[in-house]
């Protein structure tokens, strides 16, 4: 499969796009306090996407009916902000994608609500370091596994965390979602051959126990099996001549914006 390449016009207008959404989630970041209700964080957040010229992506995408994804504890992914209010000690991932002049800028990140657990806490460290080593294996001629391989390898068998398989990171540009998939459990050297132009998401979602997901019945939230808590991050990235561009990096380069 040869994977959608972007011209030099259609980078420019996914930079844009992309420096807005990892914007929001730099803007949303202080009010992400025990007290508040997560239907409070997807007003904001909507509020700051269109006051900037843009539409949320997941709103009424496919019946979604909220502008962002939180997701909090033992939520994995496609949480429907409501009336939850954060209380110390949670974690929560709050996926932003925002739709500006033509293309989709996708990122998420977690946070932590005052004081949490240190098993806790080692989760989302190593969610975030499992991102950054992914990002690491994006190069022209590099296969898409390997970057499922690594994550595998860092945050599975070294650390024995549950890696979802049933959501992955996806293609992205003028479409929401498009090919390829891009798996957080893969084998090195399968998959699409990477090349200058390709953009896809990275989104490893890292389970503290079981790897497996259920959906609640509104269709959309997916939880951990056992009810153990799950993390994840995400960057939007390019693939360029000599290797990768990070999309959505923050402009204060939080932690899991940075590869070594």
């Amino acid at each position: 499969m040869r994977l959608p390449v972007l011209n030099a016009d259609e980078i420019v207008k996914m930079r844009a796009s992309c420096r807005l959404a990892a914007r929001v989630l730099e803007f949303i970041g202080p009010h992400v306090v025990p007290g508040v209700t997560t239907d409070e964080l997807d007003r904001l957040c909507h509020d700051f996407i269109v006051g900037h010229g843009a539409y949320p992506s997941p709103l009424n995408y496919k019946g979604f009916p909220r502008s962002i994804c939180t997701s909090v504890n033992e939520v994995v992914c496609h949480g429907i902000p409501g009336s939850l209010r954060l209380k110390e000690g949670d974690i929560i991932n709050i996926d932003v994608t925002v739709h500006l002049d033509g293309f989709h800028g996708d990122t998420s990140e977690m946070f932590l609500v005052g004081r949490v657990r240190p098993e806790a806490r080692k989760l989302v460290d190593i969610t975030r370091h499992s991102l950054r080593l992914g990002i690491e294996q994006v190069r022209p001629g590099g296969h898409i596994g390997d970057i499922g391989a690594a994550i595998e390898a860092y945050a599975g068998r070294r650390h024995g965390y549950g890696i979802v398989t049933q959501f992955c990171g996806h293609g992205i540009g003028r479409q929401f979602h498009m090919p390829p998939q891009v798996s957080h459990s893969a084998r090195a050297g399968t998959g699409p051959v990477m090349r200058p132009g390709n953009a896809f998401t990275i989104e490893p979602m890292i389970n503290q126990g079981t790897s497996q997901c259920e959906i609640l019945r509104d269709g959309w939230t997916a939880v951990t099996s056992d009810r153990k808590l799950s993390a994840q991050a995400e960057h939007t990235v390019l693939v360029t001549s000599d290797g990768v561009e990070i999309l959505t990096r923050r402009p204060t380069g939080r932690t899991s914006d940075k590869t070594r």
